[in-house]
């Protein structure tokens, strides 16, 4: 069920506070580059590959095909964990500039609405 557009800007709003506000809890972007759900799809394929690879090396005692196997498995998992490069990738970027922050907390004003919305009812 897809989100009222209410709701959706209640939640791109706390995104947005989110990213702005608790750095520590959200790691951002290191220097603009996003992990690629491309690369790590054909990771998480190359791994899976690499442990077949290993496991018919290993139980048919042919060495090389488990070393190969290894490394197979060992380059997925370096094509998964790398960035992308691309300029298509998403960039975390608030749409305005950050407003003064307020005398109650971003929690407490979800409070006060979340009142407000059960009182109305």
């Amino acid at each position: 069920m897809p989100l009222s557009e209410q709701e959706q800007r209640l939640l791109d709003e706390m995104e947005r506070h989110l990213m702005r506000n608790d750095a520590d809890v959200v790691s951002a972007p290191r220097d603009g580059r996003t992990l690629s759900y491309r690369n790590i799809v054909y990771g998480t394929i190359l791994v899976l590959l690499g442990l077949g690879g290993l496991i018919v090396g290993v139980s048919q005692q042919l060495i090389v095909v488990g070393v190969i196997g290894f490394v197979v498995m060992l380059g997925g998992v370096l094509l998964a964990v790398t960035p992308g490069r691309g300029p298509g990738r998403m960039r975390v970027e608030p749409d305005r500039p950050a407003k003064p922050q307020s005398s109650s907390s971003f929690m407490d004003r979800m409070n006060d609405r979340w009142d407000k919305r059960q009182g109305e009812r």
